[in-house]
């Protein structure tokens, strides 16, 4: 058999980048080297594409020096990389691309749209799916006609905190301290914090706006915070895995405590009250279709103490590093790594056969 070439693009301009380059270690690892011809494809923080020659660089983190470039091509006849080296290029041929990328421009349907245009067979959500997920506050608007619990909030624009006193007033008349603030549009809870009172506020509220524009500031949800992943899409049939619980070593699971604490951990399968882990997946589904999900992602809930089930955010290219919650979720049910990426990527074709 023939291989095809895969494209696995990492790295990425948004501040996730260090994630995604832990997630790509996993993916390319893991892809059915029989079947599939592996280009990996960096992005530097400052929008640089290089090629990468192997996972080696990826690991010591030295792929940055490449001198190589490559870029999509967005013409659909061509259907391929554009590869520079010392002021010659050449057209390498992609059957399909992995973008392992989180967070803005590259989980956020920028990257997707070059791929519709250029017609390449790719992983995961579409341009719609992508953007509306990236966007926690379009997310919940989309959300709101499901019947799903979710918490309450109020949506500031940074050219807002101007006036930072009606800002506040108007934060303070709708929900109660303490709050949790949110960049609208950021993932691995880059600039998340939680305020107990007016001077926190503040502080988070400039600290979101770092990071966008629009901020979401959420009544804060007591409960298990519990995640479920989500495979299908298409003409294939949503499947949802179980539940993962999150243990956070910090007050709450912000992007320290995810990746460089230690004392996080994960529990799979835990027992929720009152039956709630079936709730959990129905909706999780629901919101997955919702959205026009494809391929795979993330949902993230709250479950308090009676069994409420309640939306947080759904991402539509969770993690794949050692301790991320999606791949560890398809293992429990007997789906490894290899088998789990070997999926994803024919789904990825099925979505061009239609």
């Amino acid at each position: 058999m023939e291989r095809k070439t895969a494209a696995v693009i990492f790295g990425g301009q948004s501040s996730e980048h260090v994630v995604s380059c832990m997630s790509v270690q996993n993916v390319a690892a893991n892809i059915n080297e029989e079947k599939y011809n592996v280009i990996l494809v960096g992005i530097t923080e400052d929008g640089h594409w290089v090629k990468v020659d192997s996972l080696s660089q990826v690991k010591d983190d030295t792929w940055r020096e490449s001198k190589t470039g490559a870029v999509l091509s967005p013409d659909a006849k061509e259907k391929c990389l554009i590869v520079t080296e010392n002021g010659s290029f050449e057209k390498i041929p992609v059957d399909v691309v992995f973008p392992v990328l989180h967070g803005l421009y590259g989980e956020d349907g920028t990257v997707q749209g070059i791929l519709e245009l250029a017609k390449i067979p790719y992983v995961g959500c579409g341009v719609l799916a992508s953007a509306v997920s990236m966007d926690k506050l379009s997310t919940k608007r989309m959300v709101s006609g499901l019947g799903i619990c979710q918490a309450a909030y109020v949506s500031v624009m940074k050219a807002e905190l101007k006036d930072m006193d009606a800002v506040i007033a108007k934060i303070e008349k709708e929900i109660p301290y303490p709050v949790f603030v949110k960049p609208s549009n950021a993932g691995s809870s880059r600039g998340v914090n939680k305020a107990d009172n007016r001077e926190e506020l503040v502080f988070a509220l400039n600290e979101a706006a770092k990071h966008d524009r629009k901020i979401l500031v959420e009544e804060t949800i007591i409960g298990h915070e519990v995640e479920c992943a989500v495979f299908g899409g298409g003409l294939r049939e949503v499947k949802a895995s179980g539940v993962g619980e999150i243990m956070a070593a910090a007050e709450f699971y912000d992007f320290d405590a995810k990746y460089y604490n230690a004392e996080s951990k994960t529990v799979v399968d835990p027992e929720l009250p009152n039956g709630a882990t079936e709730r959990v997946r129905e909706a999780a589904v629901k919101i997955f279709n919702a959205v026009d999900g494809y391929g795979l992602s993330r949902v993230d809930f709250f479950v308090k103490a009676d069994g409420t089930v309640v939306f947080n955010e759904i991402n539509t290219l969770p993690g794949f590093t050692a301790i991320s919650m999606y791949p560890m979720l398809w293992e429990a049910r007997g789906v490894d790594k290899r088998q789990l990426i070997d999926d994803l990527i024919d789904h990825a074709f099925r979505r061009y056969e239609r």
